[in-house]
């Protein structure tokens, strides 16, 4: 199975230096690897350019925006039960969330040097906003830095897949299960959701499970057609009984796929083993395989890549927000 690590935001028990060290080169996963969901302050994001370390970020932090850092010294201080009118408690959550190391980030996506972009949990995750989150940051970066070379100045297609494959295929990838899913192709699951380009990013149109519609936006069920209004994402054949659970995979490990998980926990589903995640590292993420030499200055927090300031303003406005959840 894939190794995940949370790091000592602290440094109580060492610092990033000692952390990569101990790694030893073997193949691990570190989330928010910026580092405002916790992790080595205030240089966690290092980690972005070693070889056997799969880079993510947590959604909340992209992309950076006048409100980020606000936000995210509210959600510390909640979910850490810090207190505002400590000195120690307001240094603590001013040191792990940073302006700085937040906009580096996203110019560090924008290069492929960090591959995922995923929800995490709690505090730090937003399920529901993986992907309008991801393209915020790729129009954020387009306004910011330009067309990418590879793309020249009358596409964004390299930029496209780049960013996609941040929530797609490099998640499978790390977690070995690319065989089955992450991409469309010949051979892997029917895992497929289904856009109007009007609102590609924000609200789909169908979601396919296993070439079976699961969830797809239907009018008012007491309607005779589907287009009266409220349209809304509600579960289709390919959820319900039987079909559900044939078009589902639960992945687990070898040896518990060997020891015969699936009959005693009788489970109904598809049940795969994952493979190959102790022997891959940073190369293998697609598009997004970057190394710079990342360095963070102790005092300023000033993030650079290979010798290069790291630094973008917030963006005072996104798209794919409030106009496209009004109703």
């Amino acid at each position: 199975m894939q190794v995940n690590i949370h790091t000592d935001t602290l440094n109580e028990s060492g610092f990033v230096e000692h952390t990569i060290a101990a790694f030893k080169g073997r193949t691990i996963h570190t989330y928010h690897s910026e580092g405002a969901g916790g992790g080595h302050a205030p240089d966690i994001i290092k980690v972005c350019g070693v070889k056997n370390v799969i880079p993510s970020s947590t959604n909340p932090t992209r992309p950076f925006t006048l409100n980020t850092v606000d936000e995210h010294l509210d959600m510390l201080m909640v979910c850490h039960h810090l207190c505002k009118n400590s000195r120690e408690d307001v240094a603590f959550a001013e040191s792990r969330i940073r302006a700085e190391t937040i906009a580096a980030e996203d110019i560090l996506h924008d290069m492929g040097a960090i591959s995922i972009i995923s929800s995490d949990s709690q505090a730090m995750g937003r399920i529901g906003e993986v992907i309008c989150r991801t393209w915020q940051t790729a129009h954020k970066m387009k306004l910011f830095r330009g067309p990418l070379d590879i793309d020249g100045s009358d596409n964004d297609n390299f930029r496209i897949k780049r960013y996609i494959a941040k929530y797609t295929i490099n998640p499978a990838i790390a977690n070995g299960i690319s065989q089955f899913v992450g991409s469309v192709e010949v051979g892997k699951l029917a895992d497929l959701v289904v856009w109007k380009p009007s609102f590609f990013g924000a609200k789909p149109e169908m979601v396919i499970k296993g070439g079976v519609i699961a969830w797809s936006n239907m009018g008012d069920p007491n309607a005779s057609i589907p287009t009266p209004e409220p349209v809304t994402m509600r579960p289709m054949f390919g959820a319900f009984s039987k079909a559900a659970s044939s078009n589902s995979i639960a992945f687990v490990s070898k040896a518990a796929l060997d020891a015969g998980i699936k009959d005693s926990y009788r489970l109904n589903k598809r049940v795969e083993a994952v493979t190959n995640v102790r022997n891959i590292s940073k190369l293998d993420m697609k598009l997004n395989d970057a190394l710079p030499d990342i360095k963070v200055d102790p005092e300023t927090y000033t993030v650079t890549a290979d010798g290069t300031a790291l630094t973008c303003p917030p963006a005072t406005t996104v798209p794919l927000s409030r106009n496209y959840f009004l109703f």
